[in-house]
This record gives C-alpha cells, structure tokens and sequence, in this order.
C-alpha cells in the first residue's frame, strides 16, 4: 500500500523527533550495521554524518541501505546531500540544529569541516507495526 495521511502520521509520531535507528549498508558484500540519530520527514529520514565515514564509503559504492526502528523496517537508498552548511541544505539542516539540539552543538561535530555533511535515507519500502497490524508500505 501507498504511504497515506494514517500512516505518515504514525511515521511521523514516532520518528520526526530525536530518533536512533538501526542503518544497513552493504560492503564487498558483507552486511555492516550501526545506530545514527536521524529524523523523519515526508518519506525519507536524515542523519548528520562525516562523508569519509565509513557508512559514507559503502554507500558511495552500494546506495541501497536498510533501515529498523520502533516498530518499523524499510529499504531505501543513501544520498550525500553534501556539506550541512551549504544553502540548499539551509532548510533541513535548520530543522536538524532543533531536532538534535540536545548534543549537536557537544564537540562531536565540527560544522566547518567541509566534510560534515547530510545523510539522506530515502524510503523505498517498508513495513509498519501499529497496534497488532503490519502495513507493507511504499513511498
């Protein structure tokens, strides 16, 4: 099924916050997994990260990633966005400074490294668990 108002508001309850959520990449093959912060919105999640990363480096190679959360799994496909300071990054990268307030600013990021970029997750597919249901969903 489409992703729809019911569901993209579950999404959003529960994911257009704060959010910790399991990231697969593939690499020669072999499955890598690690927790990032990210935030939802409109079908896709976003993640602050360093783009030689190593997560950065897989997905450079092999863009498609999945993704678990509370309750949810999904498929998409990993995008540099690019430098988090660069203008057409303003917007999202304004609404991730609020979402992430709480350590974005603890020395774990240097915002004039070239290379502090954003990571966007872009939703292929998924399935949702919401109160004894499981919903197949495409974005």
């Amino acid at each position: 099924m489409k992703l729809n108002e019911e569901l993209n508001e579950i999404m959003k309850e529960r994911f257009s916050k704060d959010t910790v959520i399991a990231l697969a990449t593939i690499n020669q093959g072999i499955p890598h997994v690690r927790n990032v912060n990210a935030y939802y919105e409109d079908g896709a999640f976003y993640c602050i990260t360093h783009a030689c990363s190593h997560k950065m480096k897989h997905i450079e190679e092999e863009p498609m990633v999945a993704i678990a959360g509370e309750w949810f799994t999904a498929h998409g496909k990993g995008i540099n966005l690019g430098y988090y300071g660069n203008r057409e990054n303003q917007e999202i990268a304004d609404k991730l400074k609020i979402v992430f307030r709480e350590w974005i600013d603890n020395g774990h990021n240097d915002f004039e490294d070239k290379n502090t970029i954003i990571l966007l997750i872009q939703l292929t597919d998924g399935v949702l668990l919401s109160h004894g249901t499981a919903y197949d969903i495409e974005f």
